[in-house]
């Protein structure tokens, strides 16, 4: 009896089943085609990118390799298309080339390639830091207090390991500009941190006793 039962139940569940993929056939093929259109479209996309990716690396390395003095504006060109393409690697490498050999005059025109790194690259947050503390030294001889500050605010107010590099920058331009307790009040934060660089400390202990000991 007990046999004859489970069979039923077996038979019945199996019916359940067969009737359910019968019902839901057309559903479960979109399903399943759906799936595998994803699958097909993650992978693809994945090529695609590492295609570009190996695009942008040779078009940096043309450029450079290239690179004369009678050549400035060509290769500035092919550097802020670069810079454009927003990679990770080859558009802050562009930037740096850019301002190591002076392709572009114009200041504005550097800062808004800064601002396309740092506002839609998509590095990691270190070099990103890391960009934003260039961005501020490149500036720091033609800017004012305040806008020194807006740039380095948010090393200045994080915990990255590029804070200790904006506190001293801070403080050499108050230093440099004559406001001896604002610059000396920098040198004593960069001191007191925690995981201050080792030299800029050894730098703001050496500028403390020798010049701001009074």
């Amino acid at each position: 009896m007990d046999e004859d039962t489970s069979i039923i139940n077996s038979k019945t569940r199996n019916e359940k089943i067969k009737n359910f993929l019968i019902d839901n056939k057309k559903t479960l093929i979109s399903s399943i085609t759906i799936l595998i259109a994803i699958i097909i479209s993650f992978y693809s996309y994945q090529i695609y990118l590492d295609k570009k990716r190996v695009q942008i690396s040779n078009k940096y390395n043309s450029a450079i390799i290239d690179y004369q003095d009678t050549n400035k504006s060509i290769t500035a060109s092919k550097l802020k298309d670069i810079i454009n393409n927003k990679d990770s690697t080859y558009s802050p490498l562009a930037l740096y080339f850019i301002i190591d050999n002076n392709l572009i005059d114009n200041k504005n025109e550097i800062n808004s390639l800064f601002d396309i790194l740092i506002d839609q690259t998509p590095v990691e947050i270190e070099i990103k830091n890391l960009i934003i503390y260039k961005k501020a030294l490149f500036n720091a001889d033609q800017i004012n207090e305040i806008e020194l500050l807006n740039i380095l605010n948010p090393l200045i107010n994080s915990k990255s390991v590029w804070k200790s590099h904006a506190l001293y920058l801070v403080a050499e331009f108050f230093y440099n500009n004559g406001e001896r307790q604002k610059s000396k009040d920098f040198f004593e934060k960069i001191v007191s941190l925690e995981n201050s660089n080792s030299d800029i400390i050894t730098s703001a202990k050496r500028r403390l006793n020798r010049d701001l000991s009074e």
